[in-house]
């Protein structure tokens, strides 16, 4: 499968990762400033941490949309390609005559996959968008500000917004390709970062249904060793740690709701944190079919016995001679391979390899464009 990855940042070059991973052609193309995250995380060897984590495995061009024949040269590579993402925001890509209509007259069997905030169809479609901004205009911020008691100043430390989108945009494009091998025709899906997180928010129900929220999900306990995630309810909690591992309701009786629940609470939490050891603590916990967890770093989940297990970080070509660690798909299946292959690659790295084997473009057409600056690439570091 041929995928044309326009997009940047992280919700289209997610899904494109993802793609790849399943082991899909998938050529980037940037612009001549290139993405922008190249230079976020770490610089090894002129490539960024953010970068290569989320476009390891594709090849890269670069084309100037804005340099004469720029945009029919990405009309050739869309006339050869499965499936085109882009990121920009709606009419973008129609202003750089590249608009849905003039792609699937120039390839039917396009599959287009737009992803931006708001969706095509909204009064807001103008509007440009990152995941906080998702995060805050679908409600995720002022509930979790809510129900910790706090106002939120920042936003979270993961982009939702973004990878819910992405998620979501690769289920509707691979549907949409099982659906051209009925029709032999493309679609063209506009996917809203917004209605993404509203499809994704399990505690959506409550709004809908004009209840106020209840907190579910776990909460962290101090415990030996470290502070603990203990999950479940905490009425259904307490009968199991009252009924099954000993601990006393000392609340008396006819004490007022607010009282028993704070006193129950401290007991639960004199219990956790009781034990001399975390291996007593975990062991009475699993007796009784308590779910827990140990809090740890995003560096420590990684080398965790079951990332380990499952290889959930893999070592790719650092461009260098070495290795660089990055994530690894979640994907595994039971008769058929998928993962991180090959490397991040520098920008426009390979112009005249893809043009060459999605084109068939001589050496002469691909010198052509270069010195037309249609084409352009970055000096390898």
């Amino acid at each position: 499968m041929r995928v044309l990855d326009l997009s940047r940042v992280l919700a289209g070059p997610f899904a494109g990762r993802m793609l790849a991973d399943l082991g899909a052609d998938v050529v980037k193309v940037e612009p001549p400033e290139g993405d922008i995250t190249r230079g976020w995380g770490q610089q090894r060897h002129g490539l960024g941490g953010y970068y290569v984590q989320q476009n390891v495995g594709k090849r890269a061009v670069c084309v100037d949309l804005g340099a004469p024949g720029g945009s029919e040269l990405v009309l050739q590579l869309a006339a050869r390609a499965d499936v085109l993402v882009e990121n920009f925001r709606p009419h973008v890509m129609a202003q750089h005559g590249l608009g849905w209509e003039r792609l699937h007259a120039a390839n039917p069997r396009l599959v287009m996959l737009s992803i931006s905030g708001f969706g095509a169809k909204s009064p807001e479609s103008h509007r440009p968008a990152y995941a906080p901004v998702l995060h805050a205009e679908s409600g995720a911020v002022a509930r979790q500000a809510e129900l910790d008691r706090a106002p939120r100043t920042t936003d979270f430390v993961l982009s939702n917004a973004d990878t819910n989108a992405g998620l979501h945009g690769l289920v509707a494009l691979l549907a949409a390709v099982v659906m051209r091998e009925r029709t032999g025709l493309g679609q063209h899906i506009d996917l809203a970062m917004h209605d993404a997180m509203l499809a994704t928010d399990d505690y959506a129900h409550f709004a809908l249904d004009e209840q106020p929220v209840s907190r579910g999900g776990g909460e962290v306990w101090a415990a030996p060793g470290g502070p603990i995630m203990i999950t479940g309810e905490f009425r259904n909690l307490w009968r199991v740690l009252t009924g099954k591992l000993g601990v006393v309701d000392s609340t008396p009786e006819g004490a007022p709701l607010p009282e028993k629940i704070r006193a129950r609470r401290e007991a639960a939490g004199h219990f956790y944190a009781g034990f001399a050891t975390r291996a007593e603590l975990t062991a009475a916990l699993d007796r009784v079919a308590i779910p827990w967890g140990d809090v740890r770093t995003v560096a420590q989940a990684f080398e965790s016995p079951t990332a380990r297990a499952r290889g959930s970080a893999v070592e790719i070509d650092d461009r260098a001679g070495g290795l660089r660690r990055v994530v690894q798909s979640p994907y595994r299946f039971s008769d058929a391979r998928a993962g991180a292959s090959g490397n991040a690659r520098f920008r426009g790295e390979d112009n005249a390899g893809v043009l060459r084997d999605w084109l068939g473009a001589a050496d002469a057409e691909i010198t052509k464009l270069e010195a037309a600056g249609v084409l352009l690439a970055e000096a390898r570091p």
